[in-house]
């Protein structure tokens, strides 16, 4: 049911916020090393040094977060690419995004040996910018320009040359293929805080400027002439809100790999709970994205309990019949 109120999507959005906590508290106690709430609870009150205690400071604290901030930066990249697109399967990882950001980071890590965590951000910036340039392009050829057909035609066909690229270079250097292979099917999993702190001055300044953003947004999916004759600048507003996509695209490549659906998921989900409003729909997938790569990567760690499922391969489980019902259905993304 909507909440209607804006006094209720206040308590829905701290209670999201709860649970999140309560879902972070899970993905550093559970696991298939047993732990506890207050051995967790003393690992950074009475640090002693003990195995437990080091998981918990130096892998499952760091993978917490890491989930959290990729999932939320994924759902927000996703609501933004449907708004604008007025595609209700826009999303990074269907229309390419991912896709590039990764070939460029494979190319870089398989054959310029580049290890670098912040240079790979920026490789994964530039990968996300040249996929989205592509798409929009493609999907922009023919009479009646951009129409959301076929940005999604253009996004699959740079989704599956960058994937097909991908795996050519992998072959021809079979030497760095097993560094590579486990990160290309998305992964949190043994992932440093020195991996996410070089990307998350980019997502945080991202998801800032995508809720600066959310009035602007509001008035776009008006309409293109209602917006201009609002005395909007749109073509401003919609590179904005490129850039935003992409720095939130590529980060989330850079820290875990292309993950995919999550960008799908959440915003629909989200709107069927607080509408169509941006400045709810906007925080709110922020925390709803978070929630669902921390409860898909906890979840992940029991499926062939000793080892683990990437957390790339369980939303694509949970989020493939999603795709297909909002396929069939065709959920519009404005009022």
């Amino acid at each position: 049911m909507p909440l209607r109120t804006n006094t209720l999507k206040t308590i829905g959005l701290l209670t999201g916020a709860a649970l999140l906590i309560i879902a972070m508290g899970c993905s550093i106690v559970y696991g298939y090393t047993g732990t506890s709430w207050h051995t967790a609870w003393d690992a950074y009150r009475a640090f002693n040094g003990s195995n437990e205690h080091l998981i918990i400071r130096e892998a499952r604290m760091p993978r917490a977060l890491i989930a959290a901030a990729v999932g939320s930066s994924l759902a927000i990249a996703g609501v933004l690419m449907q708004a604008l697109t007025k595609n209700p399967l826009a999303s990074p990882g269907l229309l390419g995004i991912n896709a590039g950001a990764g070939l460029l980071i494979v190319i870089a890590m398989s054959l310029l040996s580049v290890s670098s965590l912040s240079t790979l951000a920026w490789i994964a910036f530039l990968g996300a910018a040249i996929a989205s340039a592509v798409v929009y392009m493609l999907g922009s050829v023919g009479r009646e320009g951009l129409t959301p057909m076929k940005l999604t035609l253009a996004g699959a066909a740079v989704a599956a040359l960058a994937n097909s690229l991908t795996q050519g270079v992998l072959l021809s250097n079979e030497t760095r293929i097993q560094d590579v292979l486990y990160w290309l099917a998305g992964s949190v999993e043994g992932r440093k805080l020195d991996i996410l702190l070089p990307v998350l001055p980019y997502l945080g300044a991202a998801w800032l400027v995508a809720l600066l953003l959310s009035s602007q947004i509001n008035v776009l999916m008006m309409g293109e002439d209602v917006a201009v004759g609002l005395g909007q600048r749109t073509v401003y507003i919609k590179l904005i809100a490129a850039v935003v996509v992409v720095f939130l695209a590529g980060g989330s490549v850079a820290v875990a790999g292309p993950i995919g659906f999550v960008g799908i998921i959440v915003p629909h989900l989200v709107r069927s709970l607080v509408g169509f409003d941006h400045r709810w729909v906007i925080p709110y997938a922020g925390i709803c994205g978070a929630l669902l790569l921390v409860a898909a990567d906890t979840l992940s760690r029991f499926i062939i309990m000793p080892q683990e499922v990437p957390v790339g391969v369980m939303t694509a489980f949970i989020g493939t019949p999603f795709f297909v019902y909002i396929a069939r259905r065709g959920f519009k993304t404005s009022s």
